[in-house]
C-alpha cells in the first residue's frame, strides 16, 4: 500500500471527524439559542411579577378594610 493513500485516508478521517464535531457544536448552539428565546414565554419577568403582586395586595387591602368595618365585629 502506498503511503500517499494512507495519508489521504488519514486526512479524510480527520476532516470528517472535525466537520462532524463542528456541526454538532453549531447544532447545540442553535438549540441553546432557541431555549434562550423561549425563556420569556416560560418565566415571569420581575416587572410583571411586581405588578401582579401589587394588584393582589390592593385586593387584599380592600377586603381587610371591608372586614374591619363590619358591624358584627
Amino acid at each position: 500500500m502506498d503511503y500517499q493513500i494512507v495519508f489521504n485516508v488519514g486526512i479524510a478521517l480527520v476532516g470528517f471527524t472535525g466537520g462532524w464535531m463542528v456541526n454538532r457544536v453549531f447544532v447545540l448552539l442553535d438549540r441553546i439559542d432557541a431555549d434562550m428565546k423561549a425563556i420569556p414565554l416560560q418565566y415571569v419577568s420581575k416587572d410583571d411579577y411586581r405588578e401582579d403582586i401589587r394588584e393582589v395586595k390592593e385586593m387584599l387591602g380592600a377586603i381587610f378594610k371591608r372586614l374591619e368595618h363590619k358591624a358584627d365585629k
